[in-house]
C-alpha cells in the first residue's frame, strides 16, 4: 500500500462471480460500497484526461462502470473541496459551471501514481450480467403470478420451473466437444 493523496488497494469492490450490483444493491437495495480512497483516485484520474465539472465526474464513472458505480453529489463534490483545499485540484467558472482541473501537484501525484483505475474494478464479463439480467426477469415473473395467479396458474409456474432447472444443469453435464 502506498502512502498519500493515492493510497489504498484501488482495485475497485469485488464481489462474486455473478459481479457487482446493478442500480442498487444486488436484489436493489444500497449500491456498492466504494472507499474515500477510489473515489479520490478516480477524481484525479478523470481530471488528468481533462478538465470537467462534478456532474460530468458522477456520469463519467456511471458509463465507464456500464452503471454499476452511480457516485452521488455527496461523494462527489466533498471528495473535489478536499482536493481543492489540498491544492491537489483547482476550479474556476465556466458557462456557469464549475469545472475542476488538476494543479501541477495534482498532475504530479498521478504521473508518479501506479494505481489502477478504480473503474477497473467493476468490468464484468457481459454474457455473465446478461445471464444474471434474465434471471432477474424470470424470478420477476414468478413474484408475479405468485402474487396473483390462481392455484392452478402457481402450479405450472412450479413445473415450468423445476423443468428448467433440470434442463439449465443439464447444459452442465453436456459433454462439450469444442
Amino acid at each position: 500500500m502506498r502512502d498519500g493523496p493515492m493510497r489504498g488497494r484501488h482495485q475497485g469492490p469485488r464481489w462474486g462471480r455473478w459481479g457487482p450490483p446493478r442500480r442498487g444493491g444486488f436484489f436493489g437495495g444500497p449500491g456498492p460500497r466504494v472507499g474515500r480512497g477510489e473515489v479520490r483516485t478516480a477524481i484525479m484520474l478523470l481530471l488528468s484526461e481533462k478538465p470537467m465539472h462534478g456532474y460530468q465526474i458522477m456520469t463519467e464513472l456511471t458509463e465507464r462502470t456500464d452503471g454499476v458505480w452511480q457516485p452521488s453529489p455527496g461523494s462527489i463534490y466533498p471528495t473535489l473541496s478536499q482536493l481543492e483545499d489540498e491544492g491537489i485540484v483547482e476550479s474556476t467558472q465556466h458557462e456557469g459551471k464549475k469545472v475542476y482541473v488538476l494543479t501541477d501537484d495534482g498532475r504530479a501525484l498521478v504521473d508518479a501514481s501506479e494505481e489502477i483505475p478504480p473503474w477497473e474494478g467493476f468490468k464484468v464479463d457481459r454474457n455473465l450480467l446478461a445471464l444474471r439480467d434474465i434471471g432477474f426477469q424470470v424470478a420477476s415473473a414468478v413474484m408475479q403470478v405468485g402474487r396473483a395467479g390462481t392455484e392452478s396458474q402457481v402450479q405450472r409456474a412450479q413445473e415450468i420451473l423445476e423443468e428448467a432447472r433440470r434442463q439449465i444443469y443439464g447444459i452442465l453435464a453436456e459433454h462439450d466437444a469444442s
